[in-house]
């Protein structure tokens, strides 16, 4: 009998002990998974629709629900935080006085012309190529670039592949284009490289555009599907050339001081989620491009596809001016996104 209760109670203290055991791990496991409590603010440039905003929201959702809510993001669009000024939005970054940000790569330009070397026209063929070399050694170039300006790359979505819309003529040749009216960013690379195919550029805001086109004053624009739709330009333009003639990218990056403050663990989630938001964005646009496409065709606009040959007088005319941009970013920045220095079209 004796020793059957010195082996109940020997039961008992295991059993305590045990549960004891399981107790404290049930404790240690939250706390080494518990992130930081942090907010952080991010800026972008577009409208509550650009995709940029879409991919930043995206971004901040996906940071919270991985931080079980500890770690979040303010998403401020239309530059909200400068009173719509852009550079000094950018500025910001660079200071500290805004946390994080996306800015298409013209934008960004502002700190270094390098940062644009991928819209030397007809770097990329397509999407899929623009995703392969940026996520790869394009990448790393604008890590490494945007280090010497305090700030930290994070991601890059795709903007547009841009293409030509017109209210005069279909544009299958050069020759289509003389004269033309064309709205353009205010960046050298669009003005000079639409006076090399015998257009006029006119630099133009945004907001100006639709106005400026419904008076006649613009024949044309460059813009990708997806920002056509946005501003109902299909509605007010004859015809369509899609030719990719330049691909523009959105960077997401970080105010250094601040990024590098946060918590290695936290600094590792923000770069995984903008990857996995990014990818999103992506997938989205051209996704949504395909689908835009087909309904602009049945609304009436003429799309074109140039051909090979139809290209190639396009690309001909504008290689100078490809020559000239690839001394200037140089040798580096052009072999980071696998643009040829010696190679022609």
């Amino acid at each position: 009998m004796q020793r059957w209760i010195v082996l109940f109670f020997f039961i008992l203290t295991i059993t305590f002990f045990l549960s004891g055991c399981r107790e404290e791990k049930k404790i240690l496991v939250p706390d080494a998974e518990e992130y930081q409590k942090v907010h952080l603010v991010m800026t972008a440039n577009g409208t509550e629709i650009g995709i940029e905003t879409l991919t930043a929201k995206h971004f901040s959702e996906l940071v919270k629900e991985a931080s079980g809510g500890n770690v979040n993001i303010e998403v401020y669009p239309n530059d909200e935080m400068t009173g719509g000024n852009t550079n000094e939005a950018v500025r910001s970054l660079t200071e500290g006085a805004v946390d994080m940000g996306a800015y298409v790569s013209g934008t960004m330009s502002m700190l270094d012309p390098r940062i644009e070397v991928a819209t030397i026209p007809w770097s990329f063929e397509s999407y899929e190529e623009a995703r392969k070399v940026i996520d790869d050694t394009g990448g790393k170039y604008y890590e490494k670039l945007l280090a010497e300006y305090g700030l930290v790359y994070l991601g890059s979505t795709h903007n547009a592949m841009r293409q030509l819309s017109s209210n005069r003529n279909p544009v299958r040749a050069p020759i289509d284009l003389h004269g033309m009216r064309i709205r353009v960013l205010g960046g050298e690379v669009y003005r000079r490289f639409f006076s090399a195919l015998g257009a006029t550029p006119v630099p133009l805001g945004w907001s100006e555009l639709n106005i400026a086109i419904r008076q006649g004053y613009i024949e044309g624009q460059e813009n990708g599907f997806f920002l056509m739709k946005s501003g109902r330009l299909n509605e007010i333009q004859k015809f369509m050339t899609v030719w990719n003639y330049l691909y523009e990218n959105y960077l997401f990056v970080a105010n250094r001081k601040t990024f590098e403050q946060l918590e290695p663990k936290t600094q590792q989630l923000l770069r995984e989620k903008m990857k996995e938001a990014c990818e999103w964005s992506r997938d989205y646009l051209e996704n949504e491009e395909k689908k835009i496409r087909k309904q602009f065709e049945i609304d009436g606009l003429k799309v074109i596809d140039l051909t090979p040959p139809e290209l190639r007088q396009f690309k001909e005319r504008v290689q100078p001016l490809r020559e000239e941009l690839k001394k200037r970013y140089g040798a580096e920045a052009c072999a980071a996104f696998k643009i040829d220095m010696e190679k022609n079209f």
